[in-house]
């Protein structure tokens, strides 16, 4: 009995030694670094700008009426058909009837006070003329008179009464004269009145001022539209579907990056996988401020001959800033990175001793430090900045001074002497656990279809 307690004591002593011996391993043993490294590719890139926008026709027209009223029927399309969504219209054609009943007794109201203001100017005229025949009968008495003087022949109060009915006449007549043309403003007034109890009646019929496309109908048949301060919309017409604009919101940081002539390519989710072209027709100064962001509306000009592109469409729009051919690039992770002083080699960690490593220091960032555009170290076209790249040297990394020119949001343009296509670059490092992996505990159980049943 005795023995085997002190067999049993001396195999749980040996497993705790093994356990002992592996975990100083482990905790003392210097870990290999596992970098994940990614190839330098030389290709296209293409750097743009992203933004979301809205597909507008070019040019359209608000038609709204001008009186109030029922609408009684529609128009006929050039094809016939009652005007609806989708109509081709010409213009002058003839949209909505409104009921005009009551202003249809405005215009003969108008016509019978203008006649009566024409019989009016004659009934002035007619007392005009009795006024003068007035006016020459008291003249000639008057002269009479001042022929006879106040005499024993005329007593002095019929001379003075001759007199006051010369002056009186004579004033008559400058009355009526007054009244002709008080009665010819009442013709022009009431030809006024006539005039726009005429208009008002026209507007009774909606025509299309353009030519083009009706693509939003407002209004039902028996629907009253009361024409207020603002006039009530009833169609809106597009007069050239051909041509379409892109109305895009883009943020104030890019604005200084877009100019007219710009090339722009979108797409819309109505056909996904074709890539609509436009350029850059205006930048509206106009900013809108939404939650302190501010953003201006940006206009994109857009060929629509084959008809695809409909009004109102979701566009995702891309501003192309800078084309490039044949370049080397390499992934953006790759110029952020940035390793542990420990895992530079020897001789490189001198120089990469810095602000730059301090601050890059644990995998963050990466030491960009800048360089003015048209210097030295910034040759290439469009970089404005010094980067660098890890290249693995043994179970360390070197770094690679590398120009940093445009990128496409993925992928970013360097240039340098010692960048070559092919070169693996660090992009970043494995997951512990995939790299620990290999390492197996024996003293795990082991779970799997190929391994030998163990023996008692």
């Amino acid at each position: 009995m005795k023995r085997w307690i002190i067999r049993a004591v001396g195999l749980v002593v040996a497993a705790l030694a093994v356990g002992a011996g592996l975990w100083y391993t482990r905790s003392n043993g210097v870990e290999r670094p596992a970098f994940r490294t990614v190839p330098v590719q030389r290709g296209d890139l293409l750097a743009t700008i992203s933004a979301t926008g809205t597909v507008e026709p070019e040019e359209v027209v608000d038609v709204g009426a001008q009186v109030a009223g029922q609408i009684n029927t529609f128009g006929k399309d050039k094809n016939g058909k009652p005007i609806d969504y989708g109509s081709v219209i010409e213009e002058g054609t003839v949209l909505a009837q409104i009921d005009d009943s009551l202003y249809a007794a405005e215009v003969a109201q108008a016509t019978a006070q203008l006649e009566q203001a024409k019989a009016g100017v004659k009934l002035a005229e007619a007392d005009l003329e009795q006024l003068k025949a007035k006016l020459d009968q008291a003249q000639r008495d008057w002269d009479r008179a001042q022929k006879l003087g106040p005499s024993e022949a005329l007593a002095a109060s019929s001379y003075d009464a001759y007199k006051s009915a010369y002056e009186i006449a004579k004033a008559n007549v400058a009355v009526g004269e007054a009244a002709i043309v008080q009665a010819e403003g009442a013709v022009t007034q009431a030809e006024a009145t006539l005039e726009r109890a005429r208009r008002n009646l026209g507007y009774c019929t909606i025509k299309s001022p353009v030519k083009g496309v009706i693509i939003d109908r407002r209004v039902n048949i028996g629907q009253t539209v009361v024409a207020s301060l603002n006039a009530p919309s009833l169609f809106l017409i597009a007069k050239d579907l051909k041509r379409m604009q892109v109305w895009v919101s883009v943020n104030e940081a890019d604005i200084g990056h877009i100019h007219p002539g710009q090339p722009v390519s979108f797409t819309v989710d109505a056909y996904p996988g074709e890539v609509f072209r436009g350029e850059v027709g205006k930048v509206r100064l106009n900013a809108t401020m939404t939650q302190n962001v501010v953003t201006y509306t940006v206009e994109v000009l857009t060929d629509n001959s084959n008809g695809k592109l409909l009004p109102y469409l979701t566009a995702n729009v891309q501003f192309e800033l800078s084309r490039r051919q044949g370049v080397l690039q390499v992934p953006n992770a790759a110029l952020r990175w940035f390793p542990k002083p420990n895992q530079v080699a020897p001789e490189f960690r001198a120089a990469s001793s810095g602000p730059a490593s301090r601050n890059g220091e644990g995998g963050g960032g990466g030491p960009q430090a800048s360089a003015e555009p048209g210097s030295k170290n910034a040759e290439s076209p469009g970089s404005g900045a010094l980067g660098v790249l890890w290249a693995k040297q043994g179970d360390f990394v070197r770094p690679i001074q590398v120009c940093v020119g445009p990128s496409d949001g993925t992928m970013t343009e360097v240039s340098g002497d010692a960048l070559k296509e092919g070169l693996e670059v660090v992009g970043g490092e494995q997951e512990k656990q995939a790299v620990n992996q290999a390492t197996v505990n024996p003293f795990t159980p082991q779970l799997g279809r190929n391994r030998s049943p163990s023996r008692p």
